[in-house]
């Protein structure tokens, strides 16, 4: 117990460090008279804040390590790679951002499937099965990913996809690997009964 709150204690730092962060950039960003990065910074905010809008609605608990993961995907997607450029500093930075998707998906996966359980008194959750839905869940979402990009870039004229079947291609490879990766990582932690969410039973 006291080592999650510590965790959580974490977590809370990083968070607040995320919208001090996104405070100076629209501050620095205003001076310099760029309203696209202005816009960026406070879109940051509004995400952080509508993660935490729909958690205290749905009465839903983020464990740490889901919570870790969403934190970092939003430093490294909307400050890195948006905010400061850095898809032209860091190599494939879009590649690996899906390959960090399918591992934040995962635990996705893994809170609904808990979700759904909650209900059940016929049987406890299955870590296996468990297991397995966030594997096809992650997978299934990056493929719905894609979808999306095919629809808006042909919607609204936007270069998601960039015109390219390899694109859309290796993005869903990228989600995938880091699903199949963090379904193994589960599946090590089920068999030590150190699974999150899941009381895996001897």
């Amino acid at each position: 117990m006291q080592l999650k709150k510590r965790k959580d204690k974490w977590n809370d730092l990083f968070e607040l460090a995320l919208y001090v962060t996104a405070a100076v950039c629209f501050v620095y960003f205003w001076v310099k008279g760029i309203p696209a990065k202005m816009f960026e910074a406070g879109l940051t905010v509004a995400v952080l804040l509508i993660i935490r809008i729909v958690v205290k609605i749905t009465k839903t608990t983020l464990f740490a390590a889901l919570r870790f993961s969403v934190l970092l995907f939003i430093f490294v997607t909307m400050f890195l790679a948006n905010e400061f450029g850095f898809y032209k500093v860091i190599p494939y930075l879009d590649k690996i951002e899906h390959l960090f998707s399918g591992l934040i998906l995962c635990f996705v996966g893994l809170l609904i499937y808990m979700k759904a359980s909650s209900g059940e008194k016929t049987a406890a959750p299955s870590a296996q099965v468990a297991i397995w839905f966030c594997l096809f869940f992650s997978t299934a979402m990056a493929g719905v990913w894609e979808i999306y990009e095919f629809t808006t870039d042909g919607l609204f004229g936007l270069h998601s996809q960039n015109g390219s079947l390899v694109d859309t291609m290796t993005d869903i490879i990228c989600g995938t690997i880091g699903a199949v990766a963090t379904s193994i990582y589960l599946a090590f932690k089920a068999k030590h009964r150190k699974m999150p969410l899941i009381d895996v039973q001897s």
